[in-house]
């Protein structure tokens, strides 16, 4: 048997026509893609968590259940003792365990679209039917087709990103609370971009018992920590905790969230720059010529009106920037460029290129 019928009688054929989930190539690039934090830490900062690394024993496996993170989290997030708090090797890991944990047979996701791919990605992995609703035309929530597809699919999960990827928008309160309260399943609300938002809804723990709230540490400075948290009631929490691989957050991770979270101040100034940046971004690329939509993350979504959404990012990356170019990624999202809020030179650089590739 050649490697080819192998793999073609062996994988699932859902499996097999997936694409990878996409990373570009940001090698020499300002990274303007991937929503990421673009500061380091003060000096004397790296200095003290170097040392920390330092009394950490490699050589054991770490506790099981980062005590030490979990009490910082607590802490600098003000969650409630009566919650119990789930940690991920980033929000991805959180995502496949919620999947996992409701995975009978029949069972089905639902999402709005467009939202973040690993809903869809991550159904698919573990074998659960998968339903994505459209969002309007301006990316509000479209209520009905919301409640109709409840109805019909019975979903055991929903997700709702607040905000949401890559559109960067809040949804109606009221829309939110009509769909936790038809839904029967439980209902994750994705806090990945809170440090930017507006809005935090860790209190609706109290007002439904099917909402979970879903937040990472990625977005604030700690992307390559990968450290994901659920929220929840420790009956729901408890269940999926089951099916956590043990020793999920290793040792350094560990230490580095622990000693983060005591300067947490410094992450939360850092995205405060991050917020007033966002502002003049918004501002600048009305000015180059795009339709803009408000953000409440660290990106903005802009549509090209001229139909020139492939060659600005093409364009970009030969000024050395990268940005996400979400043309032909879902119908709504046509024409549109995703760009992550970074630094005021980085930006800078950014309106530069532009200037230069929009001529204005």
């Amino acid at each position: 048997m050649s490697i080819e019928s192998l793999v073609n009688h062996l994988i699932r054929p859902e499996i097999l026509a997936l694409n990878a989930y996409p990373v570009g190539n940001a090698s020499g690039m300002i990274k303007l893609d991937a929503m990421e934090n673009p500061f380091h830490w003060p000096e004397e900062m790296v200095s003290e968590w170097q040392k920390r690394l330092a009394q950490c024993a490699l050589n054991r496996y770490p506790h099981p259940t980062a005590p030490e993170v979990v009490a910082g989290l607590r802490e600098v997030m003000d969650v409630p003792e009566q919650y119990d708090i789930l940690l991920g090797n980033g929000s991805d890991e959180i995502i496949q365990l919620l999947a996992m944990a409701v995975a009978k047979p029949g069972a089905t996701i639902l999402a709005p679209e467009p939202g973040f791919v690993m809903y869809k990605m991550i159904a698919t992995f573990v074998g659960v039917d998968y339903v994505g609703v459209p969002l309007n035309d301006d990316f509000s929530l479209n209520r009905d087709a919301m409640l109709n597809a409840i109805n019909e699919s019975d979903p055991a999960l929903i997700f709702l990103a607040q905000p949401n990827n890559p559109t960067g928008n809040l949804w109606a309160e009221d829309d939110l609370v009509a769909i936790i309260e038809a839904s029967q399943g439980l209902v994750v609300l994705d806090e990945a971009y809170l440090p930017f938002s507006s809005r935090n809804h860790l209190s609706w723990l109290d007002r439904f018992d099917n909402v979970v709230v879903m937040r990472t540490l990625s977005k604030v400075g700690l992307a390559g920590l990968r450290l994901g948290m659920l929220f929840g009631a420790p009956q729901l929490l408890g269940q999926i905790d089951k099916i956590r691989m043990p020793y999920n957050i290793n040792v350094l991770t560990q230490a580095s969230a622990a000693f983060a979270l005591e300067y947490y101040e410094v992450l939360s100034q850092q995205c405060d720059i991050i917020k007033a940046e966002r502002e003049t971004m918004q501002d600048k690329l009305v000015e180059f010529g795009f339709t803009v939509f408000k953000s409440e993350a660290n990106f903005v979504l802009a549509r090209v009106t001229n139909n020139a959404a492939r060659k600005i990012f093409e364009a970009l990356k030969e000024h050395k920037i990268l940005i996400k170019c979400l043309d032909g990624g879902h119908p709504l999202l046509s024409q549109c460029l995703r760009f992550t809020v970074g630094s005021h030179e980085e930006n800078k650089a950014l309106y530069a290129a532009l200037a230069k590739i929009c001529k204005v």
